[in-house]
């Protein structure tokens, strides 16, 4: 995510200095800022992809723990539910 945030404030500081340029100056910066956030752009792809990854992962690993351990994720659930219910109530 750090990547991205610096491609993307690269290509906001090239388009600044393309506004404020001229002829080829200006082409050649703008052309720059619109490779820079098609490197973002792939690199927001990657990240996605990884994200999604990591959540199908961690969806498979508690479908298996409710499988194998059925009371305790009930209980587990009904505890989370009477405490978000006792907080959910005291406002």
């Amino acid at each position: 995510m750090s990547d991205i945030r610096t491609v993307l404030a690269d290509a906001e500081d090239l388009l600044k200095q393309a506004a404020n340029a001229t002829g080829e100056r200006a082409s050649e910066l703008r052309e720059t800022a619109l490779s820079r956030l098609k490197q973002a752009k792939e690199k927001a792809a990657d990240v996605q992809v990884v994200v999604v990854e990591k959540g199908k992962k961690a969806a498979r690993a508690t479908d298996d723990y409710v499988h194998e351990h059925p009371w305790t994720a009930i209980g587990v659930a009904a505890g989370l539910g009477v405490v978000l219910g006792l907080l959910i109530n005291r406002k």
